[in-house]
């Protein structure tokens, strides 16, 4: 029997963030394809659409009239997943049937005015412009609800039905599902290592190169060693940073040259708008701000679901639903050809050969 080589042989791997194994199956990437791979046609997205109600001065479906804005603007969801003002379930002594008070928001925070443009194609004082946003978000949200989760779903394979540029923040009384997990593990981490579980993570990531496509004095962007989605990766501060509004402005402005490269290399792989679901973890707020959260790392996460081309989406179906995450590219195989990508965007090189 020959021996192992992970980027040729199945084998298991652990995320000690949410104590799961995910099943690597690198050989499976021979197969024959028969499917689609051509690239999709590009949509002719309008800079301003009358209809669009995200687009300034535009009236949304409750009547609202936006303002003529310029930069980023932020309004309150029109259809809330979590309302502020609502009743508490009664109390159940049975055990198989338990809930709890849920109370929360739910806004909406366009980046651009423009509907023709995304993150990698707008400059980058705009993104800077965006991530002041965020922290300014997470720290007002913050003083009221223990989570505050800011996401973006990008595309319309990841379900986004609308393509202005822009990202939704739902903010809970409750640490949701993910966040508890990594809480937890993370806790039990620094109790047992003395040191924040991702902070000694990046440094070893940093040491092997194996995983690691970009970094600057003050980002790592990597594909995670327990990736589960092809090409999943994981955005991180090279110190220890607890929440989004504790970043430097050095460190802000590092992280929109960083986020302008990462996502342009995403839309190189396939010269398409690369789809994808992202969101910020980071130490809890609310009435757990002033707890011990020292365990905590700030980390962006983004989860793409092309694998073989612009049209061939990874489905968790099947064995993914009723077993475990499996994937077929390997971390450090999908790592290496994000690597070698242009990080200037397929719309911008003036070299297009």
């Amino acid at each position: 029997m020959s021996a192992f080589d992970p980027t040729e042989h199945q084998h298991i791997r652990y995320n000690p963030l949410k104590e799961e194994w995910v099943l690597v199956s690198p050989h499976r990437m021979k197969r024959p394809w028969a499917g689609q791979m051509e690239k999709p046609d590009e949509e002719n997205i309008p800079r301003h659409d009358p209809k669009n109600p995200l687009c300034p001065r535009n009236t949304r479906p409750n009547g609202k009239v936006n303002p003529d804005y310029d930069g980023t603007f932020l309004f309150d969801n029109d259809f809330p997943a979590l309302l502020t003002d609502v009743p508490e379930p009664e109390k159940s002594d049975n055990p198989l049937f338990q809930s709890a008070a849920a109370r929360g928001t739910c806004q909406v925070m366009c980046f651009h005015p423009h509907t023709d443009v995304t993150l990698p194609v707008m400059s980058q004082s705009e993104v800077r412009a965006v991530i002041d946003k965020w922290a300014e978000i997470n720290t007002d949200l913050g003083k009221k609800f223990d989570w505050v989760q800011i996401f973006e779903n990008k595309g319309a394979m990841m379900g986004c039905s609308n393509p202005h540029p822009h990202c939704q923040v739902w903010a809970s009384s409750f640490m949701p599902n993910e966040a508890s997990v990594k809480n937890r593990t993370q806790r039990t981490y620094m109790e047992r290592y003395k040191q924040p579980l991702l902070l000694d993570y990046v440094k070893q990531e940093l040491e092997k190169k194996d995983r690691v496509i970009l970094q600057n004095d003050h980002w790592v962007w990597l594909v995670p060693y327990w990736a589960v989605w092809p090409y999943e990766t994981m955005l991180l501060p090279r110190r220890h940073v607890l929440r989004i509004q504790d970043l430097t402005d050095t460190e802000r402005e590092a992280l929109a040259d960083m986020m302008k490269k990462l996502l342009s290399k995403y839309d190189n792989l396939f010269d398409i708008s690369f789809p994808y679901s992202m969101g910020w973890h980071g130490a809890p707020t609310g009435k757990l701000y002033e707890k011990d959260n020292q365990h905590w790392q700030l980390h962006a996460l983004y989860y793409p679901p092309l694998l073989r081309s612009a049209t061939v989406k990874k489905f968790m179906v099947g064995y993914e639903m009723l077993a475990q995450s499996q994937r077929d590219l390997s971390a450090e195989q999908a790592a290496e050809k994000l690597r070698n990508l242009p990080d200037v965007h397929y719309k911008l090189r003036t070299n297009k050969g």
